[in-house]
């Protein structure tokens, strides 16, 4: 089992930055996971044509070696790409994709403007391709639930001889949040977040943040 970075993702404004900056469009950190014969593609963030070129560059890879797509969340910002990887399995959490098949339906059932109408019911055809995912999607890649940024937000926890890696999606969102002990702003459930922040910190010794690059966890001991 190995993995890599293809792209590093940003946050729209980052809130534990003293200068933020202007608002830009926000995207979740994407990363490369192979495990016996399984290409697991996690939060293809960037549009389709910048992620595609992205992982040929990091790894010389293309959309028709991806055999699956893994969301941490449903957020458009961790799927702007997933078009492009239309011959793989698609996956995301059983819970998210049921909170926001849920979310979508109501929003419908009570829009009367018809384009966005329009709109939700592509959501809906995008979050049908995915299929709830196994608690293990590869040898030794196994879901991690981390609900409270979104309700079924999971992670995916990378076990190997010399250390354990936790993708963290947005349970993580940044080093500055793991260094402060902060969770995102926005939460669904600011406790719940806390609690799965907390048990990142726990069995981690590698976080991927949700949107940052590759951080090893100050509480554990250097390796």
């Amino acid at each position: 089992m190995d993995y890599r970075i293809i792209s590093i993702g940003a946050l729209s404004v980052h809130e534990l930055w003293d200068t933020q900056g202007q608002a830009r469009t926000p995207h979740a950190t994407t990363t490369l996971v192979r495990s016996e014969g399984r290409v697991i593609l996690v939060d293809p963030a960037l549009p389709g044509q910048v992620v595609t070129a992205r992982l040929a560059e990091r790894c010389g890879l293309g959309p028709d070696d991806i055999t699956d797509v893994f969301l941490t969340c449903f957020r458009p910002a961790h799927r702007w790409g997933v078009t492009a990887f239309d011959k793989a399995r698609w996956l995301i959490g059983e819970t998210e994709r049921e909170a926001v098949g849920q979310n979508l339906v109501e929003r419908f059932q009570q829009e009367e403007d018809e384009q966005t109408r329009e709109v939700i019911q592509q959501e809906i055809a995008v979050l049908k391709r995915f299929e709830p995912a196994p608690d293990k999607i590869a040898p030794r890649v196994d879901l991690f639930p981390v609900p409270g940024f979104t309700p079924g937000c999971c992670g995916l926890l990378l076990s190997d001889t010399n250390a354990t890696t936790l993708i963290a999606g947005d349970a993580v969102a940044t080093a500055e949040h793991l260094e402060q002990g902060r969770v995102l702003r926005g939460a669904y459930d600011i406790e719940q977040a806390q609690q799965s922040f907390m048990e990142v910190v726990e069995i981690a010794d590698v976080i991927v943040p949700g949107h940052d690059n590759i951080v090893l966890n100050p509480t554990r001991r250097r390796f």
